[in-house]
Parts: C-alpha cells; structure tokens; sequence
C-alpha cells in the first residue's frame, strides 16, 4: 500500500496557519496587550504553523520526482 499522508498533512498545516496568521494581522491590538503580555501569538505561531506545511508540502512533492 503507497500512502503518503505529506501532501495532505501539509495542506492542513499550510491553511491552519494561514488562517492564524491573518487573525493575528486583523485582531485588535488590545487584545495581545492584556492577555499574552503584549505578544502576537496568532501571527507567530501561525508562521511557524505555515512554515512545518510548507516543508510536508516540499518532501511530498520531492517523493515524487
């Protein structure tokens, strides 16, 4: 049996982040100032979120070739 779950791990990965991202740009700033200390979580880990799909996305294809 040939499964490989990279592509579609990494599409989710890609679109979670994405979302988190974007979030984090368009969140009120207030916010991040009373509850996370000041910090943008969203848009931080949603990068980081981005980045781990981005990399399932790039070994999937690479198995291809």
């Amino acid at each position: 049996m040939n499964l490989d779950v990279r592509l579609p791990m990494g599409l989710l990965f890609v679109i979670i982040g994405a979302i988190l991202v974007v979030h984090g740009f368009t969140a009120d700033p207030a916010i991040y100032t009373t509850h996370s200390l000041g910090i943008n979580i969203n848009t931080g880990w949603g990068a980081v979120i981005t980045a781990f799909g981005g990399v399932m996305l790039f070994l999937s294809r690479k198995k291809k070739e």
